[in-house]
């Protein structure tokens, strides 16, 4: 973490969330400690009602990965597979997100996983046996914010990994746009000395034809490849 610190992140964002009024939001839930573990912070998330979202679904999806892990990777919230079974990328794009990690020489158990949100949004398909994704909305994410910044206080790691354009919104705000800022190091970013975003890797699975696809996969591996660089530089 940058020199703000936890308790300054956690501050801003409470400054922020009072700044738009009555806008609820995740600081109650948080552990009273003036530096909880990422094992504080999974139970207590599990008790989160920041926003409506833990309404719909089955239950709080942590962020999952070792205490010092030196390389964090957020996406923008779980999916049906996530929801079901409580961790963070365990579904096709999980799938996708771990063999693209291996190709840039990124070992999957040695980064920790989680996403700006942390509660499935959902809506039923027309015959409502499945549950479809939903794009969770600026509020929901601005509600989820505080347990990401604790996070990535708990953790202080060399790099972040921002997989899609909510993550990108969660932490460097509303103006991020993945095609303008991925490819480069966001150096010196408030949550590291290191940034890099791409896409999120069920961007690789909507492709519309297999063309597209392996185009989106290489542009995935060559950006995370950029941050097991930037790793193996610290």
């Amino acid at each position: 973490m940058r020199e703000s610190g936890k308790e300054s992140l956690l501050a801003k964002n409470h400054a922020s969330s009072g700044a738009r009024g009555e806008e609820r939001g995740a600081e109650a839930f948080l552990p009273p400690k003036p530096e909880p573990t990422l094992a504080d912070l999974k139970e207590a998330a599990a008790g989160c009602r920041g926003c409506d979202l833990y309404k719909n679904a089955t239950g709080t999806v942590f962020g999952e990965g070792p205490a010092r892990a030196r390389i964090v990777l957020v996406g923008e919230q779980p999916g049906d597979q996530e929801d079901r079974q409580g961790r963070p990328f365990v579904g096709p794009a999980g799938e996708v997100l771990a063999r693209a990690l291996a190709e840039a020489g990124l070992e999957r158990a040695e980064t920790y996983v989680t996403n700006a949100v942390k509660h499935f949004k959902w809506t039923p398909d027309s015959r409502g046996k499945r549950r479809l994704h939903a794009k969770p909305n600026g509020g929901e994410v601005r509600a989820c914010r505080p347990w990401l910044a604790a996070e990535i206080a708990a953790l202080k790691p060399r790099v972040v990994v921002i997989l899609g354009a909510t993550a990108g919104q969660s932490l460097l705000g509303s103006a991020f746009r993945v095609g303008a800022m991925r490819g480069r190091d966001l150096a010196d970013t408030e949550w590291a000395p290191h940034a890099v975003a791409t896409i999120h890797p069920s961007a690789v699975l909507r492709a519309p034809d297999d063309a597209a696809r392996a185009e989106m996969y290489e542009g995935l591996v060559r950006d995370l490849r950029l941050a097991a660089e930037l790793l193996g530089a610290e």
